[in-house]
């Protein structure tokens, strides 16, 4: 039927470029669409901090309708990361660097420059203008973090100081930070500056927690693998005593005496309290180092330890001990009644505690606790007892208020009369 159009040849050229020209585009067709699909399966993830799917500043503890007496704030994991990085296109060494094994210039490691996050934090202290120092066992620094502009500063083994295994925290009222380190034998002090200004190694062995008798002048160092606490004079740092009997590997059980303890803490009357961590207890003791009384035993319910590690004292003369194993921040009062716990079940979420270590409690009753599966500072408040009285006769003000007006509301309705049925089959006459 077409036979007319090949007696031309300026035709038979057009009819072939047509041809052509759709063969180009049908073999090309499917190329272009395996390049969108190959693009969008190596789409790199978009980076950056975590995300939840729910309001983590709404969990408080107890749950509604009680007052609450804890309130999660937020959580710190490190230094700021600057997740923009992944989106530049990196520079590509030519072929003479790679066969050489160079590299590029941001294939190249700058330890001064790399941000830092935690992997072990333990110990936890807070100075006079609220930044919070945490030391981290493994990565071998202090991080010292602003909570309210998000900053953080470090003190790096290897550049501001010198550290084997750092453990425990604590600051003075002159902002003196003393570090406790478990694998050389000794307490650092640095100067408000963070700058290395003495040190202690007389009668240590494995020095871990520590706290400050800013009244009395005591320093108190728990020597885990001593079995005991020794105290110092906060100022000439001179060993004045020891409390609990060393030398038995762990194995007293007796009132005053300890099994591997960890974490130690000073209330405002200089009393000391101190977590006997293979015992499975919390000790008293008065200033002076004599025994007071115990509470705790081992078990795997609230109310119960295993392992304790961290304690602290809040406004209101609470204790609140961090547990290891079953990660429960439990709250007790002097005479071990439990109060209230926080950890809602091993895991990382907020309220969530991984391997709980430390916790710490400043003077605006800001509660910190450092875990170091997931490396993080998570940030409580503390709602005091006299903010919890507050907080509730408000609340029951309300109640009154609102059932008062659905009862007004009630009142000033008009009463509603039911209609009068006709008779059956009566008809409507008119007037």
């Amino acid at each position: 039927m077409f036979s007319f159009l090949y007696k031309s040849m300026r035709m038979r050229k057009v009819l072939g470029l047509v041809l052509l020209g759709s063969a180009c585009g049908f073999m090309l067709a499917p190329t272009v669409h395996a390049d969108k699909k190959k693009k969008a399966a190596t789409a790199e993830p978009v980076l950056g901090p975590r995300k939840f799917n729910f309001d983590p500043t709404k969990l408080v503890w107890p749950s509604p309708p009680n007052v609450a007496r804890v309130k999660w704030l937020n959580y710190f994991a490190g230094q700021k990361i600057d997740y923009r990085q992944s989106e530049k296109t990196k520079s590509k060494a030519s072929w003479m660097d790679r066969l050489a094994g160079g590299q590029t210039e941001e294939e190249k490691f700058n330890p001064k420059d790399f941000p830092f996050q935690m992997i072990g934090p333990y110990g936890i202290a807070i100075d006079s203008k609220g930044l919070v120092y945490v030391a981290d066992q493994r990565v071998g620094a202090v991080f010292i973090f602003n909570t309210e502009t998000q900053d953080v500063q470090m003190i790096r083994n290897g550049f501001e100081a010198h550290f084997g295994w750092v453990n425990g925290l604590a600051i003075d009222d002159d902002d003196r930070l003393f570090v406790s380190d478990g694998k050389l034998h000794k307490v650092l002090i640095f100067n408000a500056k963070h700058e290395v200004e003495n040190q202690i190694t007389e009668g240590l062995q494995d020095p871990v927690g520590l706290a400050i008798d800013t009244t009395n002048r005591f320093l108190y160092v728990v020597d885990t693998q001593q079995d005991q606490v020794i105290v110092y004079d906060a100022d000439t740092l001179k060993l004045l005593r020891r409390i609990g009997t060393g030398g038995k590997n762990h194995f007293l059980t007796t009132p005053g005496d300890f099994g591997a303890p960890q974490g130690v803490a000073v209330d405002a009357d200089g009393n000391v309290y101190v977590t006997d961590t293979m015992n499975n207890r919390v000790e008293i003791f008065d200033a002076d180092g004599e025994f007071i009384s115990e509470f705790g035993k081992h078990g795997d319910g609230p109310g119960y330890f295993a392992r304790p590690k961290g304690i602290a004292i809040d406004a209101d003369g609470h204790i609140w001990v961090a547990d290891q194993m079953q990660d429960r921040l439990q709250v007790f009062n002097r005479e071990g009644k439990l109060l209230t716990y926080v950890g809602m079940g091993h895991g990382e979420l907020p309220g969530q505690f991984k391997t709980l270590m430390g916790v710490a409690i400043d003077k605006r009753n800001r509660v910190f606790t450092t875990e170091q599966e997931p490396g993080r500072l998570q940030v409580f408040r503390y709602v005091t007892e006299a903010e919890a009285v507050e907080a509730k006769k408000q609340r029951d003000e309300e109640l009154e208020k609102a059932a008062a007006r659905r009862q007004k509301a009630a009142a000033a309705a008009p009463e509603s009369k039911p209609a009068e049925a006709s008779p059956k089959g009566a008809e409507t006459k008119p007037n």
